[in-house]
């Protein structure tokens, strides 16, 4: 995958959305009853990109203040969606040192790699830090989703898509926007904006819900690369 084309094709056609009203408002980011849960591979950013990020997100917040904005402690990038969050996982119902063990002799051979937070891109219902990583992100992707395919163990991964890229999402649309065109034109300014390169020395393993929000969100496991 080129990922500067992929970005950048979700850049345009989710702006056009934002442009014409019809991007989408995420009906599940307020309720107090959802359930939807999984166990996650993540990478943290740094201290240094992550202020960058929220200088970034307090600009937003002047032109639309209603919307959700990820705070420090929820920033990630997906590794891997070990489970994808549905309603109803018990992770008492899974043998979570099995999972350690397998990521664990997975991991070993694998050294330090940076990521790259340069400029910005979209879903329909999002705004993302595109991120750009070298080749071992996605070895190591690879080395997991054959080492879990082995097993027998509970898992979905690429279950909903194929993960390729290494962004981080940060607002998310929970309510109609207020100035959809001074929306578009902050998102202009930052559009290939450097917000950091970070060494990726840990990864964990979370159980967490949809949102990675701390609150719900259980560190099941690190793992240190050489």
């Amino acid at each position: 995958m080129n990922l500067e084309e992929h970005y950048n094709t979700l850049y345009t056609q989710s702006l056009a959305k934002i442009a014409s009203n019809t991007y989408e408002i995420d009906p599940m980011i307020d309720d107090e009853t959802d359930q939807r849960f999984g166990i996650t591979l993540v990478i943290r950013p740094n201290e240094r990109t992550k202020a960058n990020i929220q200088s970034f997100l307090n600009e937003i917040q002047t032109i639309e203040p209603n919307q959700y904005y990820y705070p420090d402690s929820d920033l990630h990038v997906t590794l891997l969606s070990v489970i994808s969050c549905y309603t109803g996982f018990d992770i008492n119902d899974i043998d979570i040192n099995r999972y350690v063990d397998l990521i664990r002799e997975t991991l070993k051979s694998y050294t330090k790699f940076n990521i790259q937070f340069r400029g910005i891109t979209a879903s329909p219902s999002c705004i993302m830090i595109r991120g750009f990583a070298t080749e071992a992100l996605n070895a190591i992707r690879e080395d997991l989703r054959a080492a879990f395919k082995s097993t027998t163990l509970q898992q979905s991964i690429d279950k909903r898509y194929t993960i390729q890229a290494a962004h981080a999402t940060v607002v998310r649309f929970k309510e109609k926007l207020s100035n959809p065109t001074a929306l578009i034109d902050l998102i202009e300014k930052y559009k290939d904006f450097d917000f950091g390169t970070f060494e990726v020395n840990r990864i964990e393993l979370v159980h967490n819900d949809w949102y990675q929000r701390k609150r719900f969100v259980q560190k099941l496991e690190s793992f240190d690369l050489r």
